[in-house]
C-alpha cells in the first residue's frame, strides 16, 4: 500500500522524524486557512502516488497569501499522469542549504535490509546510480542486529555528508530505520533530506509503503484505505480478495504465491514480453478463486494472452486442474490460455487438462516454453 506524501510524513513525525510543519486541505478555502495558520511562505503541494509533480505544475512556492487561493483551485483536480488531484498539503517553506537522499527497503537476493543514503538528493535515485554510482552509499542491515548508532555514523562519513548536517543525519536514519521496522514497511524514503541554512536537517519528502502482509497488526491503517488510488482492475480484484498489481503489458499472469507470481513476471519479460499485471491467488487454486482471476484479467482490454502458472503443494496437481476446468466453464474467456502446472501429482492434473486443450487452451510442463507461448499469443492476436 502506497502513501501520500502527508501520509507517509504523519507517518515519520509518529517516531519523532524532524520535518516541516503542513497541513491537508481538501478544498481552496481549507489551503487560504492552513496558511492562515502557517504564515508565509509556503509550498503547495498536489499529493499525488507518482512523481513529476513539480513539472506538471503540481507543486508552488507561494510568498503572497493573496495568491493561495488561486493556487489551490489551479492544483485541485489536475491530472498528472493519469492522477487526478484531490488533496493538498499546504507546507512551511523551509531555507535549504543543502538537499540529500535517504531510504530503507528490503534486499530479497541478501535476505537483508538495505539502506541507501546519498549526498546528491533532489533528484531521481534511478538516475544518480545510473550517472554516479558512487555517490551512493550503501549498508547491508541483519534485521537481528537492527541499525546501531555507531554504524549509522559510518554511513553518514561513507556518504560524505558536511560536518554540520551528520548529527541531524544521525537522529533522522535511526529513527528511519525504526519507523521502517516497527511500522512494517516495504520502503521507507526521504528525498530530499534536506539541511537548512541554520543548521537543521529534516524531511522535506516522503515516500512510504506499508508491507500489507502486516495489516493485522495495525488496524489504524484502515485510515488509509479510502484514500487510495485504484484503477478498476485493482479495485475489482480487491473486492475478490486477490492479490493483484496492474501493469502495462499485454500477457495476464495468474499464479499461487508471491514468489511464483513474480518469478512468472520475470519470465515473461525475459522472453520478449510484457506482464498485464501481477496477480497472486494465494495457496489455493480452486474453481471460484480461479474463476475470479480470470474475470478481472478478462476484463482489462489490454491482455492479449492469459499464462496460468500454478506449483500444486498442499492442494494437488488434479484438484488444481479440476478447478481450472470448473473455472473456464463459468468464464467467457476473450484471450487464449496457456498452462503451466508443477509439483504434487502435476502428471494426473496435465492429463485433465489434456483433454481440454484447444486452440483457447494449451498447457506445458515447463515454465519457459509456457512463457514462450503466451507471450506468441499475445502477439499473434494483436
Amino acid at each position: 500500500m502506497d502513501l501520500f506524501e502527508y501520509q507517509g510524513k504523519q507517518l515519520f513525525a509518529s517516531f519523532g522524524i524532524p520535518m516541516s510543519p503542513g497541513k491537508v486541505a481538501l478544498t481552496p478555502d481549507q489551503a487560504v486557512e492552513a496558511v492562515e495558520q502557517l504564515g508565509i511562505p509556503v509550498v503547495v503541494k498536489a499529493q499525488v502516488l507518482v512523481g513529476g509533480r513539480g513539472k506538471a505544475g503540481g507543486i508552488k512556492l507561494v510568498h503572497d497569501a493573496t495568491e493561495v487561493e488561486a493556487h489551490a483551485r489551479a492544483i485541485l483536480g489536475m491530472d498528472i499522469k493519469g492522477h487526478t488531484v484531490a488533496t493538498l498539503w499546504i507546507e512551511k517553506a523551509s531555507e535549504i542549504a543543502e538537499e540529500y537522499y535517504a531510504s530503507f527497503t528490503l534486499d530479497r537476493a541478501a535476505k537483508l535490509h538495505l539502506g541507501m543514503l546519498s549526498r546528491r538528493g533532489g533528484v531521481d535515485i534511478e538516475e544518480v546510480a545510473a550517472t554516479d554510482p558512487d555517490a551512493i552509499a550503501k549498508i547491508h542491515i541483519d534485521p537481528v542486529d537492527g541499525l546501531t548508532e555507531e554504524r549509522a555514523r559510518e554511513w553518514t562519513s561513507a556518504a560524505d555528508l558536511p560536518e554540520p548536517a551528520r548529527a541531524g543525519a544521525l537522529d533522522v536514519l535511526c529513527k528511519l530505520y525504526v519507523a521502517y521496522t516497527e511500522g512494517d514497511c516495504d520502503l521507507v524514503e526521504i528525498n530530499p533530506l534536506i539541511l537548512t541554512t541554520d543548521g537543521q536537517v529534516h524531511a522535506l519528502d516522503a515516500k512510504v509503503t506499508l508491507d500489507d502482509n502486516a495489516a493485522f497488526r495495525h488496524p489504524d491503517w484502515e485510515q488509509y484505505e479510502s484514500t487510495q488510488v485504484l484503477d478498476h482492475r485493482e479495485a475489482e480484484a480487491r473486492a475478490k480478495g486477490l492479490q493483484y498489481v496492474g501493469l502495462e503489458g499485454s500477457v495476464g499472469i495468474i499464479a499461487n504465491g508471491a514468489g511464483l507470481a513474480m518469478s512468472t513476471c520475470d519470465v515473461v519479460n525475459q522472453v520478449g514480453g510484457a506482464p498485464a499485471n501481477f496477480l497472486d491467488i494465494g495457496g489455493g487454486a480452486n474453481a471460484e478463486v480461479m474463476a475470479n482471476a480470470l474475470e478481472v484479467i478478462n476484463n482489462d482490454s489490454g491482455v492479449r494472452s492469459i499464462f496460468i502458472n500454478i506449483f500444486g503443494g498442499i492442494t494437488r496437481g488434479e484438484e488444481v486442474a479440476r478447478g481450472i476446468v470448473t473455472a473456464l466453464d463459468r468464464v467467457e474467456l476473450e484471450s487464449p490460455i496457456v498452462i503451466r502446472l508443477d509439483g504434487t501429482n502435476a502428471e494426473e492434473g496435465r492429463a485433465i487438462l489434456a483433454e481440454h486443450e484447444s486452440g483457447m487452451l494449451r498447457s506445458s510442463p515447463a515454465m519457459l516454453d509456457a512463457a514462450r507461448t503466451a507471450v506468441e499469443l499475445a502477439g499473434s492476436t494483436t
